[in-house]
């Protein structure tokens, strides 16, 4: 098996960084956008055997040396009796959406196990099948409760910051039983066979310094705690990471994974060396000339020479209007580059 990913994240000696993209399977790649001609986005979250086929494609056709579980961060909604629908034009909706007090101490503890059994069906159905590790996931309380109170209209957070400042207990009952329902999923995904696990706080961009600490690292901090005892590395994401690398990293994740907005090689050293750093290309960056992504994958390659627990990844996640080819030809440059400079850690 491919082991790069787990050996970084565990911050030894590798004899290159490891490459995976956030949204690696998707509609940049002819073969996803094949399936889901065929398929709604429902039945591809939902059948396991869609989901498995979907995991696999990255591995298969670009080479990467991790998979992401296909799935959607909005399915846990399920297990808090919420309904997820995906429309043709706009983003993933919950229904009923929450907006009240009395919504939110009506919202029933259902069986995680039960409700997402096709999750954990994928997973088990998948890691046969593949070489390389394989990352589960979860969105993060504060994102995921503010798709669950303003997923009509997501853009503006309104609702969601309006409650926060209104009525703060309320609004913290909420994002505890939404990390009760992360923490057993998680669980679940680490029992059926993940290697990895990914936390997406990605609108935890919109807090300020005093409420990023309040509703979104103080419930990290219990996602992480609780995962501990199961050594599977957890990695942190939010949008913004690169202002809050001392506050995640006061989190004591295995991994926090880095947006574009500094150079990787100063957010390593605000990271202590006993946690990884991932990233951080501009996903824009992949719709340059090849010979352009090869120079930026060597700046990037050579700046971190001698650096243990560095993985290469975006900011982001994939656009669908990235060439295909130019991913691939991202990973594959990737994957010289001990050919070119062996990366030695030190």
């Amino acid at each position: 098996m491919n082991d790069l990913l787990l050996r970084a994240l565990h911050c030894e000696e590798v004899p290159r960084p490891p490459v995976w993209l956030m949204r690696q399977a998707g509609r940049y790649m002819p073969q996803y956008r094949a399936l889901r001609e065929k398929h709604s986005l429902w039945e591809m979250f939902h059948q396991p055997e869609l989901a498995a086929a979907v995991t696999r494609q990255p591995v298969e056709h670009l080479g990467v040396d991790a998979a992401i579980l296909f799935s959607d961060i909005l399915v846990i909604a399920e297990a808090l009796g919420l309904e997820i629908r995906f429309p043709d034009q706009g983003g993933p909706q919950v229904f009923p959406p929450i907006h009240t007090a009395a919504q939110v101490e009506a919202l029933p503890t259902l069986s995680v196990k039960d409700t997402l059994h096709y999750v954990f069906d994928t997973i088990r159905r998948v890691k046969p099948e593949i070489d390389v590790p394989l990352i589960g996931f979860s969105g993060g309380p504060f994102t995921l409760a503010s798709y669950f109170i303003d997923s009509f209209n997501h853009s503006s957070f309104e609702r969601t910051k309006k409650w926060m400042l209104e009525d703060p207990e309320s609004f913290h009952l909420l994002l505890e039983k939404i990390t009760q329902a992360i923490i057993a999923y998680l669980k679940e995904q680490i029992q059926a066979g993940v290697d990895v696990i990914q936390v997406f706080d990605s609108w935890a961009n919109v807090l300020d310094d005093a409420q990023f600490a309040e509703f979104s690292a103080f419930y990290l901090q219990q996602i992480v705690d609780a995962l501990r005892p199961s050594r599977v590395p957890v990695i942190l994401f939010c949008r913004s990471s690169s202002l809050r690398a001392a506050e995640l990293a006061r989190i004591k994740p295995a991994g926090i994974s880095f947006d574009w907005h500094a150079p990787m090689k100063e957010l390593r050293s605000k990271v202590p060396q006993g946690i990884a750093v991932q990233g951080n290309f501009d996903p824009e960056f992949l719709k340059s000339p090849l010979q352009d992504i090869e120079r930026g994958v060597k700046e990037l390659l050579d700046s971190m020479q001698g650096e243990r627990g560095f993985i290469v990844n975006l900011g982001h996640g994939v656009m669908p209007d990235i060439p295909f080819e130019h991913v691939r030809h991202f990973v594959k440059m990737v994957q010289s580059f001990e050919k070119i400079a062996p990366f030695k850690s030190y």
